[in-house]
């Protein structure tokens, strides 16, 4: 029995070792499928090589002077001219969605924006990362939007990304900074220059660095106007 049992338990370690391995694979191609969306190479060549591939580099390139020569310098009310840019360039941004020139958005192709939804004058949207702003969800000026973060972990330094959700009627308020992966519940308040790396929680005012729950808003339950 003993020498049954020693024949046939390598088979299933085997078996086991494969499926971990197979596992393991999964995991890393569904990564760098990933990686290869946003543009970003799988192996970057030493600390200071080149992080995102040409084609990706060449894009921002004509985005960045499209946006400059076009909409940087435009009056505060001609957000629906701006808008059409945004869409131009891959953006899902609604007609009534409002968008400041001053804003500085890295991939308009990562931007989701719902109706009465608002990027305030200065934000920055370093989307690489797909960013989504709910229907009147507001950032209000100089706040920061940062979906990229490095592997510290890795000698390379290579660049991470993760979205960034910020469901209806939350505020991310003045100079507040809100990390990768984070989803803003909604009616979530995150306060004037606050910092999240975590959810926030629907209906919830939170403040400081790192945000932590202050108190609780009264709930606004109204319908979208679309």
């Amino acid at each position: 029995m003993t020498d049954y049992l020693v024949i046939h338990q390598a088979p299933i370690g085997n078996l086991e070792n494969q499926c971990a391995g197979r596992v393991k694979k999964v995991i890393f191609d569904i990564a760098e499928g990933v990686m290869d969306n946003l543009g970003i190479l799988r192996r970057k060549h030493g600390f200071v090589g080149p992080t995102f591939s040409i084609a990706n580099r060449i894009r921002r390139l004509l985005w960045f002077s499209t946006w400059l020569i076009m909409a940087r310098w435009t009056p505060p009310g001609m957000h629906k001219w701006r808008v059409l840019l945004l869409n131009l360039f891959g953006a899902r941004v609604s007609s009534k969605a409002y968008v400041y020139g001053s804003v500085r958005i890295w991939a308009p192709w990562n931007l989701e924006m719902l109706p009465f939804g608002t990027l305030g004058p200065e934000v920055r949207c370093y989307n690489i990362a797909r960013v989504t702003i709910g229907f009147k969800a507001v950032v209000s000026q100089g706040a920061h939007l940062c979906t990229g973060s490095h592997d510290y972990r890795d000698s390379a330094f290579p660049l991470i990304a993760q979205p960034i959700s910020i469901l209806d009627r939350a505020w991310v308020c003045a100079d507040a900074f809100v990390g990768p992966g984070v989803v803003i519940g909604r009616g979530a308040v995150l306060a004037a220059a606050s910092v999240t790396f975590e959810d926030l929680n629907p209906w919830t005012i939170y403040l400081g660095n790192p945000a932590e729950a202050h108190k609780y808003r009264d709930v606004i339950d109204d319908e979208a106007e679309i």
